[in-house]
């Protein structure tokens, strides 16, 4: 262990102060700094902050402060009666033991598991710049077949950022400039020539929140698929809220786990089914959409036909098609 500076914050403006990494539950961070992947100067101890209550909002969405535990937040009522595609996705995520630490803004800001980036023998534009992405010509079966770049592959991990993703949740964040309010779809970045780069936040921003609007009387699951029933990451996962009115969809927000080197929501698959009465080949239309681009690297071929079977499987699902 290599050694490095340790700061308690009191507040959150004493928190974005400091020059460092910022800790709470430590699921992901504490484990990188033990594989000597990551090795911060400086952490930021925020779990004592006052960002830990889940707030109804005058409008009838949801603020969930930044340090609300995975199991938490999975439990809420409000949640559970609200916005069940994000409980059943917190609960697909990891064991209950790490559900009772990981935090809301930490699951979404978690790395990537790819085996290169943990094996520091190996090279990885993640971990170190320039060196190459040894997963490129090696054992790809979990990396992305979309939003990948020559440098990177890794796929995003989380659950939970899936379902917020489909529920169009906003990260509200406090930095050196104040406030800053941030659709949830344009917080991760695509890896590019820079995949250290991950997210579009500013050294020493910090997540405060994360919101999410009414629901609108939409039907909602998450359905994933993973190499074992538990503490497993999704080969392929999709998050669904749909409504259907009339015999006709009149709402679909698709957003996709395993698929993508970030969260994965494709507008244009999703106006597809838009207007339309719900029918396999309809879903079909927009799988062909959403997997047009996508292309696999070997082992990771069998995640396309994969995604579009669970696509259809959930569309029928949640239109009773």
């Amino acid at each position: 262990m290599k050694s490095f500076a340790y700061v308690r914050a009191q507040t959150v403006a004493d928190a974005v102060k400091v020059d460092g990494r910022f800790i709470a539950g430590g699921t992901n961070l504490i484990d990188l700094m033990k594989a000597g992947v990551e090795a911060p100067e400086t952490l930021v101890d925020i779990s004592r902050l006052h960002l830990a209550q889940v707030e109804e909002l005058p409008d009838g969405g949801l603020r969930i402060g930044a340090l609300v535990p995975n199991s938490d937040l999975a439990a809420h009522p409000l949640v559970i009666a609200r916005y069940p595609v994000l409980s059943r996705a917190l609960l697909a995520g990891a064991s209950g033991q790490l559900r009772n630490k990981a935090t809301a803004a930490g699951n979404l800001l978690q790395r990537t598991r790819c085996y290169y980036f943990y094996d520091t023998a190996t090279p990885c534009n993640k971990r170190e710049p320039g060196s190459g992405c040894a997963a490129m010509g090696g054992y790809n079966r979990i990396h992305a077949v979309l939003g990948g770049s020559e440098h990177c592959i890794a796929t995003h991990p989380s659950d939970m950022a899936v379902a917020m993703l489909a529920l169009d949740a906003t990260v509200v964040t406090l930095g050196r400039g104040g406030e800053r309010r941030l659709p949830l779809a344009q917080l991760h970045r695509l890896p590019g020539e820079t995949p250290q780069v991950e997210t579009m936040l500013e050294p020493g921003e910090l997540i405060v929140a994360t919101e999410l609007p009414a629901p609108a009387g939409s039907r909602q699951t998450y359905r994933k698929v993973r190499d074992r029933a538990s503490y497993a990451f999704a080969l392929v996962s999709v998050a669904g809220v749909v409504k259907v009115e009339g015999g006709r969809i009149t709402h679909a927000a698709l957003a996709f786990g395993g698929l993508g080197t970030v969260p994965w929501r494709d507008p244009a698959a999703e106006a597809v089914l838009v207007g339309q009465a719900p029918s396999d080949a309809l879903f079909a239309q927009a799988a062909d959409v959403l997997l047009g681009q996508a292309g696999g690297h070997g082992d990771n071929d069998f995640k396309i036909p994969l995604a579009r079977r669970v696509l259809i499987a959930t569309l029928r699902e949640l239109t009773d098609a």
